[in-house]
């Protein structure tokens, strides 16, 4: 079939992604440079109404491509201004414009779209805009993002973004980003909010509820949160120490990616907290009063280092994420008088020792991806790193690891590359066994 003949959507490049995890998500024919959000938000009746303006530069010529958008219904798309043919099913938004796009040429896509937003059901259960009692939620990771807004959903095609959102007046609306404005109307105030970092979709995230917001913590870094009042009692007890947490990982890691971070307690249970670009949220049931739940605000702080300024390229180096945060856990554990990395690593080898070794930790494959077998022998990869190359070595290295790719993506193979430079010696043997096979290794030597 001839490209002239074929249909919407079937040209190279216009539904294929590099990412071997989730192939159906993502386009390779062009990348997106900024996306321009308007959103219409009624909570009571869950009703959306959005027009998306993205601008994008093609890496290779096209006469069609697609976005990804899931059950939305979209009324009208444009191309630099031009109406533009639009086939939308299975998530994909498939367009054909009316001029075809040469290489390298930057064009601007607007989408006029709307409905009743839901998460974006899968293996991992429902991602995305998801409902609570009263308010929304956005978690995305890993493709919950086209559930509210058309977008390149990959996470190495990083973008700014601007958001409006209107909605009701009682309620607060939160968005990854540097508040620009807040406008009040008629019954309703449109929230104007600006991220100028390179942002993976995945990574954008609204919260919408009744509110308190309240400072987190002191320091250099603006810390905020929004929280119910029915909380606030537990909320100043389990996260007390936040300004404290801020500074050890600093310390470890390099200086803050971002201006502000923002801590939203939804008034709804969840299973887990999920990071965004400069926020996480908790349900209230991580709250009980004794810092119970203190190891998870750690983990969330330190994906703004690893996942949010540093993305992986795609899904096989999930490790790159969740490895380094859950070793960030175990780091302020030891510098706040906990157990140290070493009683850490040792709890958690034995316990991955007593699992059966079917798991490779740079490619676990897209149904492991989120096993718990990932964030700990991830973790235990970088504590043999350490107990090799040495303290100052490797604190060197992850710092250095920070500055070099800030607000880029990553991959294994870059850091296997960069934590050679501070090594007296080869790490491949180290590498290949925490990393490319199941076998677990010895526990590294006592540091």
């Amino acid at each position: 079939m001839t490209p002239a003949a074929a249909p919407v959507g079937a040209s190279p490049g216009a539904d294929r992604s590099t990412d071997p995890y989730l192939p159906e998500h993502g386009n390779g024919g062009y990348r997106v440079l900024h996306y321009d959000l308007d959103l219409d938000y009624r909570v009571v009746s869950n009703r959306l109404d959005a027009k998306a303006t993205v601008t994008a530069r093609a890496v290779q010529p096209l006469s069609r491509f697609s976005l990804d958008l899931a059950r939305l219904r979209v009324r009208d798309v444009r191309v630099d201004g031009r109406p533009a043919k639009f086939d939308h099913r299975s998530g994909k938004l498939r367009i054909k414009p009316e001029r075809p796009i040469g290489y390298g040429a930057t064009f601007k896509i607007e989408v006029r779209y709307g409905g009743k937003p839901v998460p974006v059901s899968g293996r991992w259960g429902d991602i995305g805009w998801d409902e609570l009692t009263d308010g929304v939620l956005v978690a995305s990771q890993p493709n919950g993002s086209p559930s509210w807004f058309p977008c390149n959903d990959r996470p190495d095609d990083k973008a700014t973004f601007l958001v409006t959102l209107t909605a009701a007046s009682p309620y607060t609306v939160l968005v990854t980003g540097d508040l620009v404005s807040r406008r009040r109307g008629a019954g309703t105030t449109t929230w104007v909010y600006e991220r100028d970092e390179p942002t993976a979709p995945y990574l954008m995230s609204v919260q919408i509820g009744r509110y308190d917001l309240v400072e987190l913590a002191a320091g250099g870094v603006t810390q905020r949160a929004a929280i119910t009042p029915g909380v606030r009692g537990a909320f100043q007890h389990d996260f007390a120490r936040h300004g404290e947490i801020m500074t050890v990982l600093e310390w470890f890691f390099g200086p803050y990616p971002f201006r502000e971070y923002v801590v939203v307690v939804a008034d709804d249970e969840l299973d887990d907290p999920v990071e965004a670009q400069g926020m996480a949220v908790f349900g209230r049931n991580h709250l009980d009063g004794r810092r119970t739940h203190e190891r998870l605000v750690v983990h969330e702080l330190a994906h703004q280092w690893f996942g949010n300024s540093l993305t992986v390229a795609d899904w096989r180096h999930i490790w790159l994420n969740e490895g380094f945060a859950t070793y960030a856990e175990w780091l302020w554990s030891g510098a706040s008088g906990g157990p140290s990395t070493n009683a850490h690593a040792a709890q958690w080898h034995a316990w991955v020792a007593a699992r059966p070794a079917t798991i490779t930790v740079a490619d676990p494959g897209v149904d492991r991806m989120f096993d718990p077998l990932v964030y700990k022998r991830g973790a235990l990869t970088l504590h043999a790193l350490r107990a090799k190359v040495g303290e100052e070595a490797f604190f060197a290295l992850l710092r250095s690891w920070v500055a070099e790719h800030r607000h880029r993506t990553v991959t294994t193979e870059q850091f296997r590359r960069h934590a050679g430079r501070f090594a007296a010696g080869p790490l491949d043997e180290l590498f290949t066994a925490w990393l490319d096979r199941p076998a677990l290794p010895p526990l590294p030597g006592i540091l």
